[in-house]
């Protein structure tokens, strides 16, 4: 007799859900929410920490699109309490693009064992590195030269605005049965409630927009692009778009090469130098020996590893190639978040 096939919340240590009613057995069942159970794991680090930029923070939870998927996610004490805008059969797109599943004490311990290092991960402890989807993280790092994270927040928030396809964004109960009162989280004064529609709360999130795909984008003109206000960085989202939208770089094709000719690949585009080139490798494709290295990186390798005396960029770039070890690209996200953050 052959086993039942596994059903989604059946997982080791993931609370099961209410039965798909109505549904094949084995199916997994709609849901609005569900908790992912994960330890030692910042959200608000990670989702603040200049890996992605269409997230805010609103009360005590954070808003956003995975997707096409506009959730709201609440650091609890058993885990991340996530809640969609519309009813989702696999939230695996969710546990993927948090990365709550990776042994994060196992990537730690590769860290260097010395002063500043063990200084970051104090004060950072639980960030996680994002895995985004490759088109709207190499185009938000297009975006992004020479810019402010808040200013690359208003970019793509008009970006998306203008340019992508409307997601429901209304977190309002669902009804009973579909998911509220039958799951891993019941009502009480501790739990998080769905809050009613946004109303003007929409003012204040980067939600209701999915992120334009390629193909939209290439259909543009620049001057459209420029009135999102990305100014000199509109040639070079419109070439990246081009080149995807025409079958002349295959984002998912990368994803199959060695680290070195996916950074080649990547700065064959207009505009994506290497410091862009690593962070779509870092951030979308999970490539841990990426370093990207920018005006904050210089700062921290600076001040925390050469105080005493000016170091080139050909020397930071080799020091950080063979001090930081074989998850370089993590290490790398917590000095940037420290020095950024904590030392000002």
């Amino acid at each position: 007799m052959s086993a039942s096939p596994t059903r989604w919340g059946e997982r080791p240590r993931e609370p099961r859900l209410a039965d798909n009613r109505g549904g094949p057995p084995g199916a997994s069942p709609r849901q609005f929410e569900t908790l992912l159970p994960v330890r030692e794991y910042d959200l608000a680090a990670t989702l603040d920490s200049g890996q992605v930029f269409r997230w805010q923070k609103v009360d005590d939870s954070w808003h956003g699109v995975v997707g096409k998927h506009f959730v709201r996610l609440t650091q609890t004490e058993k885990g991340i309490h996530a809640q969609a805008a519309a009813p989702v059969e696999d939230w695996d797109f969710l546990r993927q693009f948090l990365q709550t599943e990776i042994d994060l004490a196992a990537i730690l311990k590769t860290f260097p064992d010395d002063e500043p290092m063990r200084c970051a991960v104090a004060s950072c402890h639980g960030l996680r590195l994002l895995r985004q989807d490759p088109w709207e993280c190499l185009a938000s790092f297009i975006l992004s030269s020479t810019k402010q994270i808040v200013q690359i927040r208003q970019i793509v928030a008009l970006l998306c605005e203008q340019f992508g396809e409307p997601v429901s964004h209304s977190l309002s109960p669902p009804k009973r049965g579909e998911g509220w009162g039958e799951g891993i989280i019941k009502p009480s004064a501790s739990s998080p409630r769905p809050s009613p529609p946004f109303r003007e709360e929409r003012e204040k999130n980067p939600g209701g927009f999915s992120f334009p795909c390629p193909q939209r984008i290439a259909a543009c003109t620049e001057a459209e692009l420029r009135a999102c206000k990305m100014g000199f960085r509109a040639p070079g989202l419109l070439n990246a778009a081009r080149q995807i939208a025409d079958g002349k770089l295959d984002l998912e094709k990368i994803r199959a090469l060695d680290y070195a000719a996916a950074r080649a690949e990547l700065m064959k585009l207009h505009g994506v130098g290497g410091k862009i080139a690593d962070c779509v490798l870092l951030f979308a494709y999970g490539f841990d020996a990426a370093f990207p290295v920018d005006v904050w990186i210089e700062r921290a390798l600076q001040e925390l590893y050469f105080p005493r005396r000016r170091a080139s960029e050909q020397r930071l770039r080799r020091f950080a190639a063979t001090h930081f070890g074989p998850h370089a690209g993590y290490a790398q996200q917590y000095l940037f978040h420290f020095i950024r953050t904590k030392r000002g």
